[in-house]
């Protein structure tokens, strides 16, 4: 067997310096893919405990394009908070009627988000009402019947959840100051986490019987942790015989 020579001592340095180089590049590549995907997925988790910012009162800070008649119902319900407040309010849910879709987003009571395989679901504290986001389905059921919290499906689309809400029926307010909707109510809600601590929930109303075009609002969340959720049960108090 020849000896070897500087000349080939050198090639073989040479080859496995820059091998070793090559795996060192593959692997902190590897580690900056996996931060990229770890990053990615962290954005599209919502999950936690989540409470309203802000109290609202309306979606709008202007007045909706109305038709006809639901400003004239509009005009003439009774609110309990807003600029039309008053003490003897017809709000449905001080007769424990569920407030519906989007209003149960703006009830200044925490909601909890879970999400697993398929679905979203939103817990709240308000009279524990839940709300389920199908995202293994893309069309809503053809034969819908109309109820309190709707049918919503849901999609990403990139790190915000696009939810689309239908099949309700129109025995709830949009707001707490008494915006009126029909059963064509359509929502949709483009939901987000901005930041670790924070949630925004861009919401549009889309009812052609009631409002003449579209319009928006936005609510934003804060993230609270350690929280927990209570037992909170709405009691009508005149019509419980117990009292």
């Amino acid at each position: 067997m020849p000896k070897p020579t500087l000349r080939s001592i050198a090639a073989l340095l040479v080859t496995i310096a820059f091998s070793s180089a090559l795996l060192l590049f593959a692997q902190s590549g590897g580690k900056a893919a996996a931060l990229r995907s770890q990053s990615s997925a962290s954005t599209t988790d919502l999950s936690g405990v989540w409470l309203e910012r802000q109290t609202l009162i309306t979606l709008s800070a202007k007045e909706p394009p109305f038709q006809p008649w639901a400003e004239a119902k509009y005009k003439a319900v009774k609110p309990g908070y807003g600029p039309r407040a008053t003490p003897d309010s017809q709000d449905p849910i001080l007769n424990c009627y569920p407030p519906g879709v989007p209003r149960i987003m703006l009830i200044p009571f925490p909601m909890q988000i879970v999400q697993i395989p398929g679905q979203v679901m939103m817990v709240f504290e308000y009279d524990h009402f839940v709300r389920i986001i199908a995202l293994d389905r893309r069309q809503h059921p053809k034969d819908l019947s109309p109820t309190w919290m709707g049918d919503s499906i849901g999609h990403w689309e990139g790190s915000t959840l696009v939810v689309d809400t239908i099949g309700l029926n129109d025995r709830t307010w949009l707001d707490p100051v008494g915006h009126p909707h029909s059963d064509a109510l359509h929502i949709i809600e483009r939901i987000r986490r901005p930041d670790h601590e924070t949630l925004i929930d861009d919401i549009t109303i889309d009812d052609p019987k009631a409002y003449a075009k579209p319009w928006t609002g936005q609510q934003v969340f804060s993230l609270k942790r350690g929280w927990h959720l209570l037992e909170y049960i709405c009691e009508d108090n005149m019509a419980d015989p117990g009292r």
